[in-house]
This record gives structure tokens, C-alpha cells and sequence, in this order.
């Protein structure tokens, strides 16, 4: 539950929100949202609401339930597709609290139960086909996050490196 809590509230969860919210304003989404800042509040905040009870849900409640590991783990080595392999497929096969795999219930039912709950605020996408979209597009965000997971620390070692570089060729022509 403390994973999920600090994901609920860690900034990346208001970037995500604004990024959907905007997606959702320019597509006219729920037209009963309206449009202006007032339709844009409602689908922030629909948003927000969408990913804070996802991550209850698939790294919470469901996990404690069912006794799996929500977290992610980072391979850190190998070919870049190895890699990105490992980060997609965790969305399907997770670790038990046992130390074995299974299929990730907690993040296709979790994800599910989410988008089963986020029915109450969106009036105008109730049928089953914009369900199993809303369903795709938050297991598709969660391993996107994983790609990010596996990725960041490298590109930050990069950009890093030739911030110093930089810095370095900087110096060097300044005292010259």
C-alpha cells in the first residue's frame, strides 16, 4: 500500500493527469465535461482520479490480496532489447511473495476495477467497447512506465556525462 500511496502522489502522477486531460479536452471526451477551463478541471480531475485508483488497485489492494510483487525490476544490463522485452512483459508476468511468476492479475484486474469504478465520473463513455480501450490505455501507461524504469537511469548517466563535458570544454576555454 506504501507504493501505491507514494505513486498516487509523486509528481509524475499530475504531469500524466495533465498530459490525458489535455488529450481528452482536444478530442472532446465526455462532451458533457464541457469545454473551457471548467471541461478541462473535470477531466484533470477525472484523470487524476483514474490514475490515483489505478495504482491503488494494481500495486495495493490487489497485490496484497493475491500475494504479488507490484514493484518493477530493473534488468539494468543486456541488449536494449532484452531489456525494453522485459520491462513490456512485466505487465504480464509478475513475481509471487513466494519468489515464483504468474500472470499479473493485480495489474489487468487491478487496472480493470479501476476503470470499473471510474464509470461514476464519466457519463459518456459507459459501453463496453470505451471500457476495454480505457483498460488497454492504462496497462499501455504502466509499461510505458516500466520502459521508463529500465531506461532513465541510463539516459540520465548520458546526459550527465556531457553536461560535464560541457561544463569541462567551458572551463578549459575560459581560463585559456
Amino acid at each position: 500500500m506504501t507504493i501505491a500511496a507514494k505513486d498516487s502522489f509523486d509528481w509524475p502522477v499530475y504531469l500524466t493527469s495533465g498530459l490525458f486531460a489535455t488529450l481528452y479536452q482536444l478530442e472532446d471526451q465526455n462532451p458533457s465535461f464541457g469545454q473551457g477551463m471548467a471541461g478541462y478541471a473535470k477531466r484533470y480531475a477525472s484523470a487524476y482520479g483514474d490514475q490515483m485508483i489505478g495504482n491503488m488497485m494494481t500495486e495495493g489492494i490487489f497485490p496484497s490480496l493475491l500475494h504479488q510483487d507490484p514493484r518493477y525490476f530493473r534488468v539494468g544490463s543486456g541488449t536494449k532489447k532484452s531489456r525494453l522485452a522485459a520491462a513490456l512483459t512485466q505487465i504480464f508476468i509478475t513475481r509471487t511473495d513466494s519468489g515464483g511468476r504468474t500472470f499479473n492479475v493485480s495489474e489487468w484486474g487491478g487496472n480493470a476495477a479501476s476503470v470499473a469504478i471510474s464509470n461514476a465520473w464519466y457519463p459518456d463513455t459507459r459501453n463496453v467497447s470505451d471500457n476495454v480501450q480505457k483498460l488497454l490505455i492504462q496497462c499501455a501507461t504502466d509499461a510505458f512506465s516500466n520502459v521508463l524504469k529500465e531506461f532513465w537511469p541510463d539516459v540520465k548517466r548520458y546526459l550527465q556525462r556531457h553536461r560535464e563535458a560541457r561544463q569541462e570544454r567551458e572551463l578549459s576555454s575560459f581560463t585559456k
